[in-house]
Order: C-alpha cells, then sequence, then structure tokens
C-alpha cells in the first residue's frame, strides 16, 4: 500500500511539473486548416501540425486557408473523450497571442 501510495505522488507530482512548465513565446508559419473539428496550423519545415487555441477574441475561421505567421506559447495538447476516436489529433497545442496573414492563399510560395 506504502508503494502506492508512492508511486501515485510521483505521478501527481510529475503530471503538475509538465502543466506548470512554461515555454515561453514562439513564433511559427505556417497554413490555417481544419482537422477532426479543431483549427490547426501545417507547419512545412520541418512538417509538423500544431492544434490552435485562440486567445483575445481571434477568430480563427478568418484565418481559414491563409499562411500566416502566428505568435504563442506551446504546450501538450490534452486528451479529451472525443480524440479517443480520432487519430490524428496535433500532440501539441499553440495558444495564441498574435496573428498576422502572410498570403491569402496556401498554395503560394512560402513567404520567409
Amino acid at each position: 500500500m506504502a508503494s502506492f501510495k508512492r508511486l501515485f505522488f510521483a505521478l501527481v507530482l510529475s503530471s503538475s511539473f509538465l502543466i506548470a512548465q512554461d515555454n515561453g513565446p514562439v513564433t511559427v508559419r505556417g497554413c490555417v486548416s481544419r482537422s477532426s473539428g479543431d483549427y490547426v496550423l501545417m507547419k512545412q519545415e520541418p512538417a509538423e501540425t500544431l492544434e490552435l487555441q485562440s486567445t483575445h477574441k481571434i477568430r480563427l475561421k478568418n484565418y481559414l486557408g491563409q499562411r500566416v505567421e502566428v505568435t504563442g506559447t506551446r504546450s501538450p495538447s490534452l486528451s479529451t473523450s472525443s480524440d479517443a476516436t480520432r487519430t490524428n489529433a496535433a500532440p501539441v497545442t499553440l495558444t495564441i497571442t498574435s496573428i498576422k496573414t502572410l498570403s491569402k492563399d496556401c498554395s503560394d510560395r512560402p513567404v520567409n
């Protein structure tokens, strides 16, 4: 029983550490798309998909299909019961603090 309590405490402590990590702001460029009902940012170099979480009343639907530059904080995506059926859920969430359009069309050549 004592070992179970130690294991439980270690798991709670390590989860708290992961949640409390401060990754600081990052700036990422890519295309805004939809996947399984979520807005995602599709990066090309290196290839990565980030789930987007808006703040400050940013309306992601206004950027759908556009190449953008997004500033925000990265965190592990939290799974929900609906994620159990999704196999392509993005493992990282980017909580947006600012977003700007680089190109109105994702088929355009990427802007450096």
